[in-house]
């Protein structure tokens, strides 16, 4: 799989939803009416798209995307009234697995763009791009690769990341049988209330297991867990008895 840019190409380890010739559906989530408004418009400039919903919030995104056919093409704020950062995304890509999703957010640093990339994402388009960026983004996903935005840099650098997997799987092991549960339920995007319905414990429990995970993986966040876990491709190793 390769990540295209304006100028050049990369390789990276994602994989991409294919966008068909044919009339387009789009779903447009940001919470500023405007933007979501100019977005709509330039996404009619640079193709067929016969149907362009909007969302302000991941919850109503969600609504959409389950009340509805696959889009096409989900363009996805990164920050939302009720999300902030890439929890949205994983939910999102969990909910509408075959649809392709571009990130278009003004936290467009490189580590923020590869987090991205990791969690789902099929390109990154900062926000604010002309619409000639947006139109090689959508060139670029549909031919079957991920877009970055000109002059990204992997932070890990071509050998800096060659041992991360090994790093992941060492940590992922200190988990026990329970919390290796947890997390891979956290990883299809379920909340507290639903993976305790899931394994029939209370949810107290499920707040304590993850607050166990976050501090043996050494991370802050539910997010960063589910990276971790992607990068070591922990769903392959995980206990098969629940």
């Amino acid at each position: 799989m390769v990540v295209a840019s304006a100028e050049r190409t990369t390789e990276v380890s994602c994989s991409m939803r294919d966008i068909p010739t044919t009339a387009l559906t789009a779903l447009v989530v940001d919470d500023h009416p405007l933007f979501c408004d100019a977005l709509a418009l330039t996404l009619r400039s640079i193709a067929d798209f016969v149907d362009i919903q909007t969302a302000g919030t991941l919850e109503a995104s969600l609504d959409k995307v389950r009340s509805e056919d696959d889009f096409d093409l989900i363009l996805l704020d990164l920050n939302l009234p009720d999300v902030n950062g890439l929890d949205g995304l994983v939910r999102l890509r969990t909910a509408a697995p075959k649809s392709t999703i571009l990130i278009v957010s003004s936290m467009a640093d490189d580590r923020m763009i590869t987090h991205a990339l990791k969690a789902g994402a099929d390109g990154f388009v900062p926000k604010h791009s002309q619409r000639a960026v947006f139109r090689k983004a959508f060139d670029a996903v549909r031919a079957g690769h991920s877009f970055v935005p000109d002059g990204y840099i992997d932070p890990k650098g071509q050998d800096g990341g060659r041992d991360a997997p090994e790093e992941a799987l060492t940590r992922l092991a200190s988990l026990t049988n329970q919390q290796a549960r947890i997390l891979n339920l956290i990883c299809e995007g379920k909340l507290n209330k639903q993976i305790a319905f899931d394994l029939s414990i209370a949810e107290t429990t499920v707040k304590a297991h993850v607050t166990a995970i976050m501090r043996k993986l050494g991370v802050h966040s539910r997010t960063q867990a589910v990276l971790i876990a992607q990068e070591a491709r922990f769903n392959r190793v995980l206990p098969s008895d629940m």
